[in-house]
């Protein structure tokens, strides 16, 4: 008889533990505006668990790219040209990207396509051409390695955009 009032009492408490640990934080969703020279707005904040959903749309009449990462990165000439440490490579995942109508993925970006890619900059990149408002959807989870602060910025025409200010800031807390 003692045995199951253990028991009993045992999973009582495992219950009434469960019921107060932290639910799920609610998913985040923002339209960030890409154009000549910024992200509008320049700050996302977001919890570890959050399925975050990033709405891009480039107004710009040039083209524009997101990258997410820490200690930005020069090329052989001194330009900015990425990051050390990308945010989703340190993670070990992918977000999953999505273009809108009409829109087709080039893996191998030229001028005037768009698409996601790694390894250009260093890391994960969605690019969007200009003239037209293009769009895409980045989508991901938060994960505990990415609490912290981390940058986003456009490397687009050899750092130039970077160097002008097309940069914000993600802050992950748990």
């Amino acid at each position: 008889m003692k045995k199951g009032i253990y028991v009993f009492a045992f999973i009582l408490a495992g219950l009434l533990l469960a019921g107060c640990s932290p639910a799920a934080p609610e998913p985040l969703a923002m339209t960030i505006q890409m154009n000549e020279f910024a992200y509008t707005p320049n700050r996302i904040e977001a919890r570890v668990g959050q399925q975050v959903t990033l709405n891009l749309v480039n107004d710009g009449a040039l083209e524009h790219e997101i990258m997410f990462g820490r200690n930005m990165m020069t090329d052989g000439k001194g330009q900015p040209n990425g990051f050390e440490t990308d945010v989703f490579m340190m993670a070990n995942m992918q977000p999953t990207v999505t273009f809108g109508e009409g829109m087709q993925v080039g893996m191998d970006m030229g001028e005037g396509e768009m698409g996601m890619t790694s390894g250009e900059h260093g890391g994960y990149m969605v690019s969007l051409p200009g003239m037209g408002g293009q769009t895409a959807q980045m989508t991901f989870t938060v994960t505990e390695d990415m609490i912290g602060e981390w940058e986003f910025g456009c490397f687009a025409q050899e750092g130039t955009h970077y160097q002008q200010g097309m940069t914000g800031t993600m802050i992950v807390t748990p």
